[in-house]
C-alpha cells in the first residue's frame, strides 16, 4: 500500500511539473488603450520558469518596467529586463497605444527582433525609424539602418520559431475598423498555447470572418485544455454605439465572440477558461461599467482577469 501511495504521489508530481512547465507568466507593462500616457498596451508573456519573454505590443516599456520591479515581479535591474529579459515584440499595428514604448526605448535597447505583417512592418520602417520621426535602429529603411532591431515579417497561419526564447507564433488578420488591420498572435511553448488579440471589431460589425477564423484555429485547443488563456480586448462599455466601435469590442460584443468559440469547443469547454480584459479606454465610468456588464453577461462561467500594471500573474 505505501509503494503504491508514493506511486500516486509521483504521478501527481509529475504531472503538477508538467503542466506548470507548459504555463505562461504574465507581466503587463501597460495594460489600458487610447489616452493614458504611461500605461498603454503591452505584455511581457514567458513560458513558467524561463526569463525569455516576447512583448505582445509595446505602447508602454520603461514604465511599466519600474512598475513591475516596484511589485516584484523582478529581482533585477531595468536595465537588464529591458536589454536581457525581452528577446522580442510582437506587434499587433502600429498605432502609436501600442508601439510607443518600443520606440522611446529603442536608442537604448539591444538587439530585438520585431515581429510582424508586413503592412504593420513597413509603417515602422516608413513612419516611425526613418531618421525623420526617430533615428533608424532598425535592419531596413532609411539610410543608415543601424540593424538593432530585426524586422521579421510573418505570413498569416505559418507557424515561426519566436529567436532566443523556446516559444513559437503563428498570427491571424484581424479587422480593426475595417480595412485596416490588426493582428492576433498564438503562442506556443510545448504543448501549451495563449492567444493574444490585438484590437479588433467584432465581425458583424465589420462585415468580415477573420475573427470566426481564428475561433476555428483554436477551438481544438479549448477542447484539450491546451489553450491556457485569451487576451481580448474590451475598450468601451455597452452603451457605445456599432457605428462608433471604431474596430474595437464592447463587454456584449466580448460574449457574443466567445459564444462563437464556445460553439465549437463546447460549452463546458470555455468554463474557467482564463480570459484577459485588455485596452479599456479609461475615460469617466468606463473601467468599473466595464467589469459589471462583463460580470453580468459572463454566461459561459470565464475566469475573467483584469490585468494591472506590473502586477505578475500566472496562466495555466
Amino acid at each position: 500500500m505505501r509503494v503504491l501511495i508514493s506511486f500516486l504521489l509521483i504521478l501527481l508530481l509529475l504531472n503538477t511539473f508538467c503542466r506548470a512547465q507548459v504555463g505562461f507568466k504574465v507581466v503587463p507593462l501597460g495594460v489600458y488603450g487610447g489616452t493614458a500616457d504611461g500605461n498603454l498596451s503591452a505584455y511581457m508573456v514567458a513560458p513558467t520558469g524561463t526569463d525569455a519573454y516576447v512583448c505582445l505590443d509595446a505602447g508602454t516599456v520603461s514604465n511599466g518596467i519600474a512598475r513591475a520591479i516596484a511589485n516584484g515581479a523582478f529581482s533585477v535591474s531595468a536595465d537588464i529586463v529591458l536589454k536581457r529579459y525581452i528577446k522580442a515584440y510582437l506587434i499587433s499595428h502600429p498605432h502609436l497605444d501600442h508601439v510607443s514604448g518600443m520606440i522611446i526605448n529603442s536608442v537604448d535597447d539591444t538587439i530585438k527582433q520585431v515581429y510582424g505583417f508586413e503592412p504593420c512592418i513597413a509603417t515602422l520602417r516608413d513612419h516611425y525609424f526613418n531618421w525623420k520621426s526617430w533615428p533608424n535602429l532598425a535592419s531596413e529603411g532609411a539610410i543608415p539602418a543601424l540593424k538593432k532591431y530585426r524586422y521579421q515579417i510573418l505570413l498569416e497561419g505559418e507557424e515561426r520559431p519566436v529567436l532566443e526564447t523556446r516559444m513559437s507564433v503563428r498570427a491571424f488578420r484581424l479587422a480593426h475598423s475595417n480595412p485596416y488591420e490588426s493582428a492576433a498572435f498564438l503562442i506556443r511553448n510545448g504543448e501549451g498555447y495563449v492567444l493574444y488579440l490585438g484590437d479588433t471589431g467584432p465581425d458583424d460589425v465589420e462585415k468580415t470572418d477573420k475573427m470566426r477564423l481564428v475561433w476555428e484555429a483554436v477551438s481544438p485547443l479549448v477542447k484539450s485544455g491546451k489553450l491556457k488563456g485569451i487576451f481580448l480586448e474590451v475598450s468601451y462599455p455597452n452603451t457605445q454605439q456599432d457605428r462608433q466601435l471604431y474596430g474595437h469590442l464592447t463587454p456584449r460584443w466580448l460574449m457574443r465572440e466567445l459564444n462563437v468559440l464556445a460553439t465549437q469547443a463546447g460549452m463546458d469547454k470555455m468554463r474557467d477558461l482564463n480570459v484577459v480584459v485588455t485596452h479599456i479606454k479609461p475615460t469617466g465610468n468606463n473601467e468599473t461599467l466595464i467589469r459589471k456588464e462583463l460580470a453580468e453577461g459572463n454566461n459561459l462561467g470565464l475566469k475573467l482577469i483584469f490585468p494591472e500594471q506590473g502586477v505578475q500573474f500566472e496562466l495555466r
